[in-house]
């Protein structure tokens, strides 16, 4: 009886994770279909073309528990080898920094262009610190990036946010990155670390479906 209970209790679990997981990557896309659906208050179409990653974390809430007051989890797919489609997911989780303190708001939606190898080298760690472990910049809002700065052009991470239907460039830095390892698992039955998801051609679930085709969508060229 009690193994039946057990077995129960875990199948359970493994399925909300399972819904959640699933959940999660319905609002990554919904959140950048939303953000790209305004082409003159958006991300520029040229950076898109040119990243190598790109970051989605929907919801990041504030909170007193957390060290830094920050704290959400997302997604991270970086640019095929042939440069024609995009990796399946991989999942980070974020913890500190001050995103949203900007623009206001109690949850903030988070996007991160990785515009180099080295840059993309650093995400698909095990953990790294944005802004102490590399270059990161406010990105611009608009149909193109033309009024590029010294900042853009050296920047290897280029970083937004949207809260209370605000969206606009953030200098985000002192946010932790993390891979999180569990929740891979619940998407692919196994623990792989972000870099095999995204390096070993990991087929994606059929949850990722709207979101990599999204991707692909504003971002037809190769990165260079």
């Amino acid at each position: 009886m009690r193994t039946v209970l057990f077995i129960t209790l875990t199948s359970g679990l493994l399925l909300g994770n399972t819904r959640e997981s699933a959940k999660r990557l319905e609002d990554s896309a919904a959140v950048f279909s939303e953000i790209m659906s305004t082409p003159d208050k958006g991300i520029p179409q040229d950076l898109l073309e040119k990243a190598y990653c790109v970051v989605i974390v929907p919801g990041l809430k504030k909170g007193a528990f957390v060290v830094g007051g920050q704290y959400g989890k997302g997604y991270l797919s970086c640019r095929s080898k042939n440069g024609d489609g995009w990796s399946a997911p991989g999942t980070v989780r974020i913890e500190g920094g001050s995103v949203g303190l900007q623009i206001g708001g109690s949850e903030t939606d988070l996007v991160m262009l990785v515009m180099n190898r080295r840059g993309a080298d650093k995400l698909l760690s095990s953990e790294f610190t944005v802004g102490a472990e590399g270059e990161v910049a406010a990105g611009p809002v608009g149909r193109s990036s033309t009024a590029e700065t010294d900042a853009l052009m050296h920047a290897e991470i280029l970083s937004w946010s949207r809260s209370r239907g605000v969206f606009a460039g953030i200098a985000l830095k002192g946010a932790t990155l993390r891979q999180d390892l569990d929740d891979n698992e619940t998407l692919y039955g196994k623990k792989l670390d972000n870099r095999a998801i995204v390096t070993d051609g990991v087929t994606p679930p059929a949850a990722a479906g709207k979101l990599l085709s999204l991707l692909s969508r504003y971002s037809r060229r190769e990165a260079s």
